[in-house]
């Protein structure tokens, strides 16, 4: 039985952890608590890849406090050299007595390593308090670190009878304001967004991130090649000289066309081709060894549904609009042939329904 006083410290870790989401990548987001005769201490979380994790600004800010203290982490600590020094070695030099965690790191250069040492040097350690919440909070740092591949996550809106747009391409607004600045801050958290080439032709998304609060990134921007070419002059390109925007093509692209997008700072990407498309499962391949360990496909329907197919999608966020668009030429969230037999269907696990505004938001696993 986890005592109360673990699972109480623990969340305040976990919120502490989030503080980082979205700019940590590829590092986990990790929170750490330094507890002392029942009191908290310090705290710290993980600001930014390449700056100290977690536990080492709670330990600074502990001081000599820690000594004989307990540390509270959701992620087993370091073990090895890295952009920063092991924080194994700062919890021995503090003097911590325990250590209380919730998962195993599965990086393999950690995996159980960080713990052994501190128990080879007389630190008690607990490892599962609120396992699953530690899990989940990471869960796309731990496929990325385990696979090489990016955390998936499809995401869409559309009309109480399953419409994304009308069927003249028209889909502004289907959510409501509530709904569209939630998509906002989902945003925020990937490290990419991904279309196809035909939302770019339809709608001429930006795919930024609005309002820009300071210290977020727009997350890395990529069009997969269609049968048809962009405009140069489409929004998503801009700004592409500052920031990263991918544009996933087949060796089919014209030399010219090539030319003319990276000459506004675009970057190609030739990517097999598979039944006359971008093979997606290379190209997710080929974005896990770019460092890319989320990736967030905002359509069209046709995309989405290749993802499926492909087996590539780890989470749905659904947007639940209380409109009804009608008719059979009406595009649905996910295109392609669909399966034949309902036995065949794709299961969405740990699913949560939530209001915003007049919307629902449906997240779950596949």
């Amino acid at each position: 039985m986890v005592p109360e006083s673990d699972r109480h410290y623990m969340k305040l870790v976990l919120n502490l952890a989030l503080k980082g989401e979205g700019r940590t990548n590829p590092n986990p987001v990790v929170g750490a608590v330094v507890v002392k005769s029942g009191e908290v201490v310090a705290k710290g979380y993980h600001q930014k890849a390449g700056l100290p994790h977690a536990e080492i600004i709670a330990l600074r800010k502990a001081g000599d406090m820690a000594r004989g203290a307990d540390l509270y982490v959701n992620l087993e600590p370091c073990c090895h050299h890295g952009r920063t020094p092991p924080c194994t070695e700062a919890i021995i030099a503090s003097g911590i007595k325990k250590v209380i965690l919730g998962i195993r790191d599965p990086n393999k250069l950690v995996s159980g390593r960080g713990i052994r040492f501190l128990r080879k040097k007389g630190v008690e350690v607990v490892v599962g308090v609120l396992r699953r919440d530690c899990e989940k909070i990471n869960e796309s740092f731990i496929k990325y670190i385990t696979t090489g591949r990016p955390w998936v996550i499809l995401k869409s809106a559309f009309s109480l009878d399953g419409k994304i747009a009308t069927r003249t391409g028209d889909s502004r607004w289907i959510t409501g304001p509530q709904a569209r600045a939630y998509a906002h801050r989902l945003r925020s958290r990937v490290d990419a967004v991904l279309v196809g080439a035909e939302t770019v032709r339809l709608d001429d998304p930006q795919l930024t991130v609005r309002p820009k609060k300071k210290g977020v990134q727009n997350p890395t921007r990529i069009v997969v090649a269609g049968e048809t070419n962009i405009s140069a002059s489409a929004k998503i390109f801009n700004n592409a000289h500052k920031e990263r925007v991918i544009y996933a093509a087949t060796a089919s692209l014209s030399l010219s066309q090539k030319k003319k997008i990276q000459g506004i700072g675009v970057e190609v990407l030739i990517i097999k081709r598979k039944k006359d498309q971008v093979d997606l499962s290379l190209l997710m391949d080929k974005l896990g060894d770019m460092g890319v360990s989320s990736v967030m496909i905002e359509g069209g329907s046709e995309i989405s549904g290749t993802a499926f197919k492909e087996k590539l999608v780890d989470k749905v966020i659904y947007f639940l609009a209380p409109k009804i668009i009608g008719g059979k030429n009406a595009p649905g969230p996910i295109g392609g042939q669909g399966i034949a037999k309902l036995k065949e269907f794709v299961k969405v696990k740990e699913m949560s329904v939530a209001r915003l505004g007049n919307d629902l938001v449906i997240e779950g696993n596949i």
